[in-house]
């Protein structure tokens, strides 16, 4: 079948170019038959001259003059259907006219063909095709029956002694070792900027430079290119030997290789046992030895234990520290706490980091610090979102503006306006507090009780009543002499913490 469509093919005759539509260049006798497309252009040209008047004198003349063009085209109408309608008429296909397959009913022309011509009609896919599952993209027809269900572990073992038991095909070549058969790669030659860079540059260091470079051994010129910064030409050894100025005994060289060092056992953390039960019994006695509370890595509290534990602080006049990082918390607990920092005045440092608080939570929680501006330091880095947001940053910022008193913000900012702002007040805060301490330090005063019977130079009540003296009485002391101003004190620097801390 494939032979006489090629004989088809190869009888029919060329096709002939396709004509082009009829134009008229003159006026035709019919003119509603044509489709008249008019052009019309300007042109305009300038001519100079002289003239002369009655008088004699002479004067040059400008003319202008301007010419319009109009050009108009027939084309007959209809002159596509024409022009298609000749062009089908001189394609053939199969020895017919395009036109007569038109018309054609595709399903009859199947309903004749024969099965081996349907088979091969099939076979004829784009391999490429996903739409078509795999085993109908390929011209490979399996025509074996199936001996049973498919065995993987029997079809894997069948072809692996089908390779075994094949014989390899011929060599046309025979191997032969240090000969090489066929043509021999050979790699271009490397662009001209990198034959630049691998060039060597030639310095002129002096005579005293460069017999000291030549004749110091491996090891001193690694010394040397850690103390002149070239890190990246020393192994992880010699880099933490420069950063310590050790030396390194060994002869590793610049082509040594760092070996792994065993690391020094840790003892594992103590773990936490402080008792939940008790501390919030201890809380609601208002217990005066209780003032930090560490609750760290206790992870078995309950919901019912951490509402009471935030009930018993909020009341507790003692607590100044509390500690609950890596407890389970979350925004359930959250508006606990917010009760806690509202009612509470006197705890100062609050850490509830790695635990499980939403962004909007955190912001609640240090709006709640604004209620009685105690504390002094609050920690929530490290949550389950690692990323608080514009707008929650933002919000966050404007509450630690407004506070005065908050000297440490443990949160990771993310944009640079948000942090930048954060550590200007943090520091504001700082300042206004060292400078309230060197004025509460210059205005002190001083009153010392002595018994009567104890005489002062220049006499005075203690010495006019010695011997009716009592505890009460107190004594006059002498002038003080001027006391010097006090040195300014440096400002502290915060407590780093965990994920950020500002």
């Amino acid at each position: 079948m494939e032979a006489a469509t090629e004989e088809r093919l190869s009888s029919d005759p060329e096709p002939e170019p396709e004509p082009e539509p009829r134009l008229v260049t003159e006026h035709p006798d019919n003119p509603e038959e044509y489709d008249a497309s008019v052009e019309q252009k300007v042109e305009t040209r300038e001519e100079h001259g002289t003239e002369t008047d009655s008088e004699g004198d002479e004067y040059e003349t400008l003319t202008t003059i301007t010419r319009t063009l109009r050009k108009t085209t027939y084309r007959p109408k209809h002159s596509d259907a024409v022009w298609t309608e000749d062009m089908n008429a001189n394609k053939k296909l199969y020895g017919k006219d395009l036109s007569e397959y038109e018309n054609m009913d595709l399903d009859e022309l199947l309903d004749q063909l024969t099965p081996e011509e349907v088979d091969i009609l099939t076979r004829d896919v784009d391999p490429d095709d996903d739409l078509m599952p795999p085993s109908q993209r390929t011209s490979y027809r399996c025509e074996k029956d199936p001996t049973g269900p498919l065995n993987r572990k029997r079809l894997i073992e069948h072809i692996q002694q089908q390779a075994l038991n094949e014989p390899d095909r011929p060599e046309m070549v025979p191997y032969q070792q240090g000969v090489v058969r066929g043509k021999k790669w050979i790699p271009p030659p490397p662009p001209l900027a990198e034959q630049r860079l691998e060039e060597e540059i030639a310095l002129d260091l002096g005579d005293e430079y460069e017999s000291a470079l030549g004749e110091a051994n491996e090891n001193e010129l690694v010394d040397l290119a850690a103390i002149l910064g070239f890190h990246s030409m020393m192994n992880q050894d010699q880099y933490h030997a420069s950063l310590l100025g050790k030396r390194i005994e060994s002869d590793v060289g610049w082509a040594g290789i760092t070996r792994a060092t065993r690391p020094k056992p840790m003892a594992p953390e103590p773990p936490n046992m402080t008792d939940p039960e008790q501390s919030i019994e201890r809380l609601r006695q208002d217990d005066p030895d209780l003032q930090m509370l560490n609750l760290n890595n206790i992870k078995n509290m309950s919901d019912e234990q951490i509402e009471r534990l935030c009930d018993a602080a909020a009341s507790n006049t003692r607590l100044e520290n509390l500690y609950m990082s890596n407890t389970g918390l979350s925004d359930r607990h959250g508006e606990h706490l917010v009760t806690l920092i509202e009612k509470n005045n006197t705890i100062k440092e609050i850490s509830i980091e790695s635990n499980f608080i939403s962004p909007a939570m955190i912001a609640r929680l240090v709006k709640a610090l604004l209620k009685n501006k105690t504390v002094e330091a609050f920690r929530a880095a490290n949550q389950r979102s690692q990323v608080l947001g514009n707008k929650i940053e933002m919000e966050i910022t404007k509450y630690v503006e407004d506070n005065p008193t908050i000297l440490q913000m443990g949160l990771h900012f993310e944009f640079n306006d948000a942090r930048a702002r954060v550590s200007a007040q943090l520091q504001k805060n700082r300042d206004r507090l060292r400078v309230q301490r060197q004025a509460d330090g210059m205005s002190c005063s001083f009153s010392i009780k002595l018994p009567a019977s104890m005489a002062l130079p220049g006499g005075g009540a203690a010495a006019a009543g010695a011997g009716e003296s009592s505890d009460d009485d107190v004594a006059a002391l002498p002038e003080l002499p001027e006391m010097e101003e006090p040195e300014p004190e440096p400002v502290p620097e915060p407590v780093p913490g965990p994920a950020g801390d500002h």
